[in-house]
């Protein structure tokens, strides 16, 4: 980030994290302990690095990371990290999706990662996940510019992404018709009605308000395009993904905190990735970085099956789709 936005973000968290000096030693500046954060979260280095770098103990580095991590989410979560709750904001999503990914009424797309920690005490098997390792889970809704608009972090390696979506109170916001989803409308240049979709990959259920791919056997050129499409627009969030572990590379490493503290950790990630995006921060990213109406299955294979014809018809199709399946 370039000097102002350093300052911009000192200025949210100094409030929180500045401390009194005492009669025996002089307090750690404010500007210190965000700076030694931000090391931490852009290198991913060890706290006993960082204490020979900044000459403060390493239980001292570890307090001031956790409490700073604290209080960047606490003061950007509001305005940078934010689900949107109006039929308006939506709307702009979904026009932002259709012109940079030419998916129509396409509200975001999920996906889940796995952030490798150290194995917690007395936790036995319970946060190793497939691949051997120790882990928390990250579930994300992705916008069309890679900006998170929901995050839950915190599930246990060993949950699978249709597992944690399960439990989220994402799913149980679109159950329960809390997000202001606007209602069904035509897709673009059809008589075709369609609801508003997010987009998934094949481990999450095939809802009329979430679309997955279609099996991958024995399928004919429409399902192929309808594939395609899809991928192309559910792309953003592993592109948010990547663009968040490259920035921030303590998700390259192994966490060394305990669960509760990983959760500060990536919730300040998500938020300082969210503001510097809002505000295209040139340093952030470069150019070359980044490559609703219930739970009805019937519903949601029929919604599949029109987008499928939809984008083969002259109105929804792309002239270089036949050229990637």
């Amino acid at each position: 980030m370039t000097a102002e936005e350093f300052e911009f973000v000192l200025s949210k968290v100094a409030p929180l994290i500045t401390k009194t000096h005492t009669k025996l030693r002089r307090a750690i500046t404010a500007k210190e302990r965000l700076a030694l954060t931000l090391r931490f979260l852009a290198t991913g280095e060890s706290f006993s690095s960082l204490s020979f770098q900044f000459r403060i103990g390493e239980s001292t580095v570890s307090m001031i990371v956790s409490q700073t991590c604290e209080a960047l989410h606490r003061t950007l979560c509001d305005e940078y990290l934010k689900t949107p709750n109006t039929e308006k904001e939506w709307l702009d999503i979904a026009e932002e999706f259709l012109q940079k990914w030419q998916f129509p009424h396409c509200l975001g797309a999920i996906d889940g990662k796995h952030i490798t920690i150290q194995p917690p005490a007395h936790s036995g098997s319970t946060f190793r996940n497939y691949k051997g390792r120790f882990s928390v889970v990250l579930m994300a809704v992705v916008d069309a510019s890679y900006q998170f608009k929901y995050v839950s972090v915190g599930a246990q390696g060993r949950a699978s992404d249709a597992g944690v979506f399960a439990e989220s109170d994402f799913k149980q916001a679109l159950d329960r018709n809390l997000l202001s989803i606007p209602a069904a409308k035509l897709l673009p240049g059809s008589d075709m009605e369609a609801p508003f979709v997010f987009l998934g990959d094949d481990a999450y259920p095939l809802r009329s308000d979430l679309m997955k791919p279609f099996s991958f056997r024995q399928m004919d050129h429409a399902q192929r395009v309808f594939n395609y499409r899809l991928s192309r627009g559910r792309r953003v969030v592993e592109n948010g993904f990547g663009i968040l572990a490259n920035r921030w590379r303590v998700f390259l490493s192994t966490i060394m905190l305990n669960p509760d503290k990983v959760q500060k950790v990536v919730l300040a990630c998500v938020c300082l990735h969210n503001y510097l995006r809002e505000v295209r921060s040139e340093t952030y990213t470069s150019p070359g970085l980044a490559g609703r109406s219930g739970n009805n299955s019937m519903a949601a294979k029929e919604l599949r099956d029109k987008l499928k014809k939809y984008f083969v018809t002259p109105a929804g199709q792309v002239p270089w789709q036949d050229n990637f399946i």
